[in-house]
């Protein structure tokens, strides 16, 4: 039987940013960039407070892009480390990841930067630095966290420049995003055994009782001779009056 080879939505969350980030800029492009500054950037310092739009920016900022390069050198990193980080930790959990790294990016750049910030370069370092820590064990580093917070968050932190109004405050906010999720959320595979581990453990408090242990193959066979021999038992003191009676025939002269 051949296997039919379907496309499959595997990744909403990552996908639908992906789509919907490619949608404003090709907006943006048909109404002369005007779209991206106005809704799709977030403010500078000063925070303006009077402004209400500024408050929504602080979060849209990473869905406005400068041209398709910046974009395509965001999404080349989303699109690769983003389905297996939303396999490892679930789309609603994900997607809150992404919500905070952007407010927590937004509310630094209005308040220590004085240019405007726009792009998804924070929630790629997020990205990163949370894939460096998808085998952590409990209280274990690993090394390749270790790597890339050397070179990439060392590399902002020298670098100390802005490049397509992508400020370096970002890129360290979003890595030590990724750094504090990583530490602090376990992926929904080992929360789910732990979480069974919980309710058997409550159950056994609760019952008094231990768990009923599976019979090993002797037990079984031992358990099976057991009822043969009753059975036999039970045949050979049966009343007659329930034993079957042939009855031979007669003859005629």
């Amino acid at each position: 039987m051949k296997r039919r080879w379907h496309i499959t939505y595997n990744a909403p969350v990552t996908l639908t940013f992906a789509i919907f980030c490619a949608l404003v800029l090709l907006t943006d492009s048909f109404l002369g960039h005007q779209l991206t500054p106005a809704l799709f950037t977030a403010p500078g310092a000063p925070f303006d407070y009077h402004n209400p739009l500024n408050f929504l920016r602080l979060l849209t900022h990473v869905f406005g892009h400068a041209d398709w390069n910046h974009l395509l050198g965001n999404f080349a990193f989303i699109l690769l480390l983003g389905p297996l980080m939303e396999e490892r930790y679930g789309s609603p959990m994900l997607a809150l990841m992404m919500t905070i790294t952007a407010l927590v990016t937004g509310v630094i750049n209005a308040c220590l930067i004085p240019a405007g910030l726009l792009g998804a370069s924070g929630i790629v370092f997020m990205l990163i630095v949370l894939a460096s820590l998808s085998t952590i064990e409990k209280g274990e580093i690993p090394v390749s966290f270790i790597f890339v917070v050397a070179m990439y968050m060392g590399r902002e932190i020298m670098s100390g420049a802005k490049t397509a109004n992508v400020a370096t405050f970002a890129h360290i906010a979003g890595g030590l995003c990724g750094s504090l999720f990583g530490f602090m959320i376990a992926p929904k595979k080992r929360a789910a055994k732990k979480s069974d581990e919980t309710a058997r453990a409550k159950a056994k408090t609760l019952s008094g009782t231990e768990e009923p242990k599976t019979p090993t193959g002797y037990e079984a066979l031992r358990e099976r001779l057991r009822a043969r021999q009753e059975q036999a038992r039970n045949a050979n003191t049966a009343h007659p009056a329930d034993t079957a009676t042939t009855v031979i025939g007669t003859i005629s002269l």
